[in-house]
């Protein structure tokens, strides 16, 4: 069915990573409360797309982590169309289980969000290659926990901004206080969970590195990382 294992391991983490983002788009829109601070639920899914993220830039280099951005973002505005058409047609009275105000409550939100994260999403994206790649070359393929976190770290605080922004601050849904309030909440919480997950990022390289044995993923690690320079170099 695959041509490889690299084949394989690239769809696994493509499920991943695709799943978590429209899975957060369709949560999105409900607010928790944590404490004195606000986030939305949506956030929870988004450190396992930067995890994802992560081991992609690893094996796959900038241009595998770029073309599945695109990818995912184009399924993320699928979903927006489908969510659209699905808000217009009528429920049927006396047998919908939900009625097209329950329906309209919920999705309606997430209609905001969606706008939101794909603009967050491929902006964040592209920093987030972007640093991974500056740190790694710097550290010379040493301390994993550096690019990954380093790079979660900018990018993150962007896409938290807009997504809010967007989804929430400019339709009026927010006001600034709660908008910078609830932006700083979920910024931390992803930034702890990215800490958390640290480990997560070793694991995953030691269980694609045991299915692509240890020679194989050692060759693909360098050749990505030399495409990488050639591509800095170019720049």
């Amino acid at each position: 069915m695959f041509k490889s294992k690299r084949e394989f391991v690239f769809i696994i983490l493509a499920g991943i990573f695709i799943t978590n983002a429209i899975v957060a788009e369709l949560i999105g829109g409900k607010l928790i409360q944590i404490g004195p601070f606000i986030m939305s639920i949506g956030i929870i899914p988004w450190p396992i797309v930067f995890l994802t993220t992560d081991l992609i830039n690893e094996y796959y280099g900038r241009n595998g982590v770029k073309k599945l951005s695109l990818i995912t973002a184009s399924l993320i505005a699928y979903a927006f169309v489908v969510l659209f058409f699905a808000m217009i047609v009528p429920a049927a009275k006396g047998i919908s289980a939900v009625s097209d105000e329950q329906f309209i409550a919920v999705f309606g939100q997430s209609m905001w969000i969606i706008v939101g994260s794909i603009v967050a999403f491929l902006v964040s994206q592209l920093i987030d290659v972007s640093i991974f790649w500056l740190l790694r070359d710097k550290t010379g393929g040493k301390m994993i926990w550096l690019r990954s976190t380093g790079s979660t770290v900018i990018s993150q605080l962007i896409d938290t901004f807009i997504v809010l922004g967007i989804a929430f601050w400019l339709p009026g849904k927010m006001s600034t206080e709660t908008f910078i309030n609830a932006a700083l909440t979920g910024y931390t919480f992803k930034l702890i969970i990215a800490v958390v997950l640290t480990p997560m990022i070793y694991l995953g390289h030691k269980m694609i590195e045991k299915y692509l044995g240890n020679e194989a993923s050692h060759n693909i690690i360098k050749s990505v990382a030399e495409e990488s320079l050639h591509h800095r170099v170019e720049q």
